[in-house]
């Protein structure tokens, strides 16, 4: 186990390092997201329609992660912060990608440890594992596979920014070096461009 464990944190190492030092290419972004309704931390239906007309951060991760889901959900946990701090209306979804084990009430705690604002943090489940793996790919250009060799689930670091007409303009990294900053400079001209109407 402490084997596969260690396979799984170097290969994940090794795609981190590749990718370091390069900004994500954004030049190619600008799809829709596909309609969804799943399930909350709640247990409520949360989809699409909750989210039209807000800008708003999505990732993938799930609560039995051993690598990047940690600092990938600890950065949502500063970016919400510093949303807050900056005046940013915006909201945060996070997509289980283990959704047989991710229900509900484990994402809720999960979601406590972060010290997560569930006012506008959404961590959503109830579909199968197959049709999460067809909406990342299928929507966001993100693989989710399961890995072979153990009980971890294959996924992508980014934070993808989407804008209040449900469309994705730009992805960042979000497991390590991930530009806050940035973010809230592409959210705030999302949020003015909205009120001024052009």
């Amino acid at each position: 186990m402490k084997r596969r464990i260690l396979a799984i944190l170097l290969a994940s190492f090794a795609l981190l390092v590749a990718g370091c030092g390069k900004p994500p290419d954004n030049s190619k972004l600008n799809w829709p997201v596909e309609d969804f309704t799943f399930t909350n931390q709640e247990g409520q239906n949360f989809g699409l329609a909750d989210l039209k007309g807000k800008v708003w951060i999505a990732d993938f991760v799930f609560t039995n992660c051993v690598t990047v889901c940690l600092p990938m959900t600890s950065n949502l946990a500063i970016l919400q912060q510093k949303f807050r701090e900056a005046g940013v209306d915006a909201e945060i979804v996070s997509f289980s990608v283990d959704p047989d084990r991710d229900t509900p009430e484990v994402l809720k705690a999960y979601g406590q440890n972060y010290e997560a604002d569930f006012t506008n943090w959404h961590f959503l489940t109830g579909y199968t594992q197959e049709e999460i793996k067809k909406f990342s790919e299928g929507t966001f250009r993100s693989t989710v596979q399961n890995d072979p060799d153990s009980d971890q689930v294959i996924h992508g670091t980014a934070f993808y920014l989407v804008n209040p007409s449900g469309v994705i303009v730009s992805r960042y990294e979000g497991a390590y070096d991930t530009p806050f900053e940035q973010i809230i400079k592409d959210a705030k001209a999302i949020l003015a461009k909205e009120k001024s109407g052009k």
